[in-house]
């Protein structure tokens, strides 16, 4: 028995997140099914990140054990053949058999891309969020910097999260303009449920005058859940990257 680690990006359109569900198609369904086929075994993946419903990956990392003799760098090439054009397995590598994405240190990087103009464009409608009013980028750094630390985020996740400590590390949080993009890059040791999202939310309404960037100390400082936190869709993230020591 050997276990196999996969680099696994997709477009989250047309799913309902990450983890298996019975009434619902989900990535790891969709995983399990291809690579038990393939395989000729009973194969299910464990994730190292539960994107929501809508959510992207380009780097998304799954493991899972298995008997088979086929090089696990080999893996990941044949089973592309038949998975749907939306997720597409990037590597396969062998790993330790006690390596678990979700049970070790790792350093986790998502984009929030805005789309800042008038209009849609269709070519970018699957993986951007349109705002049409005029958003301000060196405010949305100012505010940017105070997320930037330790911090207490129970304002910034959804009330249904199931984490025992609501505390995470932001390492860096960046915002770049591109032509009409304002893209978002955030780093941390975790993050809770929506948590990006609904930083990102945050990020626009200061953007947009609606919020003051000296607000957001208060609301990180603040232990009881009394403000309105704006969420941002679920189609402008993606989740980039996953580093840890394997």
């Amino acid at each position: 028995m050997k276990r196999v680690c996969l680099i696994v990006a997709y477009d989250g359109t047309n799913y309902h997140g990450w983890q298996a569900q019975s009434n619902a198609i989900t990535i790891e369904q969709i995983l399990n099914e291809s690579l038990s086929k393939f395989l000729n075994e009973d194969i299910e993946v464990i994730g190292a990140s539960r994107t929501d419903a809508g959510v992207h990956a380009e780097g998304n990392v799954a493991v899972f054990d298995t008997k088979t003799n086929i090089p696990p760098e080999k893996i990941g090439i044949a089973v592309n053949r038949t998975l749907p054009d939306d997720i597409v397995i990037q590597e396969s590598f062998e790993v330790p058999k006690d390596f678990h994405p979700r049970k070790c240190d790792s350093v986790k990087t998502y984009e929030y891309r805005i789309l800042n103009r008038r209009t849609d464009l269709p070519v970018k409608s699957r993986n951007t969020y349109l705002v049409y009013k005029k958003l301000d980028p060196d405010r949305m750094r100012e505010a940017a910097s105070y997320f930037v630390g330790q911090h207490d985020f129970r304002n910034f996740c959804s009330s249904h999260t199931q984490a025992k400590s609501t505390v995470r590390i932001i390492y860096s949080l960046d915002i770049e303009k591109e032509n009409d993009e304002i893209i978002i890059t955030v780093s941390g040791n975790g993050f809770l449920y929506n948590m990006v999202r609904m930083i990102a939310g945050t990020l626009v309404d200061v953007g947009l005058g609606r919020m003051e960037p000296e607000k957001i100390p208060q609301i990180l400082a603040t232990r009881e859940r009394v403000f309105n936190v704006n969420k941002a869709p679920a189609k402008g993230l993606t989740l980039k990257e996953i580093e840890f020591e394997i």
